[in-house]
């Protein structure tokens, strides 16, 4: 048995060429992810498209979210995604404690699309949630999560000499399924 070809050439990297994303595959990403299964199918994934060449003051906001590592390489990706999760069920209003796991499932489909479409996203949390809430004046119950950087592969001699490093240096390792698998509780 063989995985499918979108999970293992998946990879996030930090080096993106300057040219732009196709609006339809901007919107076919939006829709794998509304794909996803949700809790109570309520969907509380929320995402703020800022795009280099359309939106740039919005791109430039989004860009001052970052902390500094992460500013230095993403922007050279045309497209900058915010994610959000309303944190609330939309039947109730209760609390959502399942909101960041769905939100996780719908990135997971966007990225399945996305290498279909030959485009790459490196999400990141290294960001600074204080300017995030200013930025999108979300209400009490949204919350940012992330922001993903999108485009097509660059060249990572593109980078900055440290970012460079970095992504020279970085391995694509994952633990052993013997590891992170298990069929009765630990002892």
């Amino acid at each position: 048995m063989q995985l499918i070809e979108s999970i293992s050439k998946r990879h996030s990297p930090r080096s993106f060429d300057n040219k732009g994303i196709e609006q339809e595959k901007i919107e076919l990403l939006i829709e794998a992810a509304s794909w996803a299964p949700s809790a109570f199918n309520n969907q509380p994934w929320r995402f703020y498209v800022a795009e280099k060449n359309k939106n740039p003051e919005f791109y430039n906001n989004a860009l001052n979210c970052l902390v500094d590592f992460n500013k230095s390489w993403a922007q050279t990706a045309p497209v900058l995604i915010i994610t959000v999760v309303k944190t609330t069920y939309d039947h109730n209003n209760e609390a959502n404690k399942f909101a960041l796991h769905d939100l996780g499932l719908a990135i997971g489909n966007m990225m399945n699309q996305a290498t279909v479409l030959n485009l790459f996203m490196h999400q990141m949390a290294g960001i600074k949630f204080d300017k995030f809430n200013k930025l999108l004046n979300l209400p009490q119950n949204m919350e940012p999560v992330s922001i993903i950087a999108l485009g097509y592969l660059g060249k990572i001699e593109d980078l900055p000499a440290e970012i460079q490093k970095v992504e020279n240096e970085k391995k694509r390792v994952r633990k052993p399924i013997e590891d992170i698998l298990n069929y009765s509780p630990l002892k």
